[in-house]
């Protein structure tokens, strides 16, 4: 178990890496998911357009949606979006950050199924078979006779190898939406590294001073989240324990202090450090109430982003003001602060 929390750890100090190697796996997953899949074209003009085009559209829906649930900031995106304002303004640019953070890790599993299927052909052949100009592959004579309704049927049974009776015919049409489907494959591909290079390039363009910013604030967000939740728990478990401490104490006096002469000093006195300390963990915070006020507040009215110095200013206006009283009481009580003071001798002579 401490095994597995210390990854589980690990795995939230570094989440960004850790979110980037999730949609790397799923890209890979979704690859090798096209290999294992059998293909099967229905061969029918009804829905062969419908299959191929969802073969295409639909699995990259799907991993698109795995990848905004598998994303945790997904869950701080709505928190933050949804929030009162209470005392804490919200910034959009945050939260545009944020969201085209989370869709750009989203779209690699999409776009990599979608390069697959085109270069592999399968689904173009299956959904534009029954457009093809039957004329253009093999003898004509063949299908000259064939009513309107006999030739979609025929095209329909392209995809199928095992419906269709002349395999020439088959074969020059599968070769030649394919060549089709991969140029598109391949412009897709050009198209989506240009889109990052452009984005790459453009970027480095605007304010770089309003990017840290948004980068900044959207870390402090998940941060802060994630330090809130910590905080909670460690509270529950030290409320837990004493108030687990404080039942037992009360209903089995009596064993507690039998248990306290049996046992020798030092362990009185690491259960007094750790009670101590579990008292320290409570924060003043020690009823069901005040704890649902402390958590309605925080969500209702999150506290300014203006931390108080009051320790720090306590002491430097101490020092300050002990200076300022210095120099104006100084004179009217006959001495001045930060002077030397210089002893006088006065010898009387007698001669």
């Amino acid at each position: 178990m401490d095994k597995f929390r210390m990854m589980f750890q690990f795995l939230q100090s570094n989440q960004e890496s850790f979110m980037n190697g999730i949609c790397g796996i799923m890209a890979l997953a979704s690859a090798q998911m096209y290999s294992a899949f059998e293909f099967s074209c229905p061969c029918m003009p009804e829905y062969n357009y419908s299959y191929g085009i969802g073969l295409l559209i639909i699995p990259p829906i799907w991993f698109f949606m795995l990848g905004f649930v598998l994303n945790n900031n997904v869950s701080v995106l709505a928190e933050e979006w949804h929030r009162p304002m209470g005392k804490r303004t919200k910034d959009t640019s945050v939260l545009r950050y944020m969201f085209c953070s989370i869709t750009q890790r989203s779209l690699i599993a999409p776009a990599v199924w979608v390069s697959v299927t085109l270069m592999d052909g399968k689904s173009f052949v299956c959904a534009f078979s029954i457009n093809l100009d039957i004329d253009r592959f093999g003898n004509a004579t063949l299908w000259k006779e064939m009513s309107e309704t006999e030739r979609i049927r025929l095209l329909a049974k392209i995809p199928c190898k095992d419906l269709i009776v002349n395999q020439e015919i088959r074969v020059a049409a599968s070769q030649y939406i394919k060549c089709i489907s991969q140029a598109c494959g391949w412009t897709f591909l050009l198209l989506m590294t240009f889109a990052a290079f452009l984005i790459r390039a453009i970027r480095p363009c605007f304010t770089q001073a309003a990017f840290l910013k948004t980068k900044y604030w959207s870390h402090y967000i998940d941060i802060e989240r994630k330090m809130f939740d910590e905080t909670c728990k460690e509270h529950a478990k030290s409320f837990a324990k004493v108030c687990i401490h404080q039942y037992f104490e009360n209903i089995s006096g009596e064993m507690r202090s039998f248990h306290h002469n049996r046992s020798g000093k030092d362990e009185s006195d690491d259960e007094d450090d750790h009670k101590r300390s579990d008292e320290e963990k409570l924060l003043g915070i020690r009823a069901q109430d005040d704890m649902n006020k402390v958590l309605w507040n925080w969500h209702s009215c999150k506290p300014a982003l203006a931390l108080r110095k009051d320790q720090t200013d306590v002491g430097k206006n101490g020092k300050v003001n002990g200076e300022i009283n210095g120099a104006v009481n100084g004179p009217v009580n006959g001495h001045t602060h930060g002077t030397e003071k210089r002893e006088w001798a006065v010898y009387y002579s007698k001669v």
